[in-house]
């Protein structure tokens, strides 16, 4: 299926300098804000993946993609993605 459609994917760097490689399943604007929901690229098939939804922030001019701290944003932000 992935060849059908195409994926898009993305590599991040944290502060250590490590670098990881993420594929982008969905992309939702909500608040002004923009959310992508991420897993890590490369999985099998069968294997399990844990998603996580990243938001976009803007430090000091530059895009940075953080962990969504607020519960509640968190959960609005995920039932919107599954919808």
């Amino acid at each position: 299926m992935e060849d059908m459609y195409g994926s898009d994917f993305m590599t991040i760097v944290d502060e250590d300098g490590t670098e990881y490689e993420l594929e982008i399943l969905s992309t939702l604007e909500y608040n002004g804000c923009s959310y992508l929901a991420v897993i890590p690229a490369g999985l099998e098939e069968d294997e399990d993946a844990e998603v996580n939804i990243l938001k976009s922030v803007e430090e000091d001019g530059d895009s940075v993609l953080v962990a969504i701290e607020d519960d509640n944003e968190l959960e609005t932000v995920y039932q919107m993605i599954m919808d």
